[in-house]
């Protein structure tokens, strides 16, 4: 998984009822654009972030990796 900053990432509900996270990247502290990424939630709260299989990246172009 790779990302930069101003992507978004997209963590969907794992438990039936409970709701989809989606954040702004807004720090890519792994090489190359791998994880952690500090991710700024909808929310409003940031968190260092090592994404599991449950999570996408939605790139600012449009397309996902």
């Amino acid at each position: 998984m790779n990302a930069d900053i101003g992507d978004r990432l997209h963590v969907h509900g794992t438990v039936v009822g409970q709701a989809d996270r989606l954040g702004e990247i807004i720090e890519v502290r792994g090489p190359d654009g791998d994880p952690p990424y500090l991710v700024r939630f909808d929310d409003g709260h940031e968190a260092l972030i090592y994404p599991g299989p449950d999570a996408v990246v939605e790139h600012a172009g449009g397309l996902s990796r």
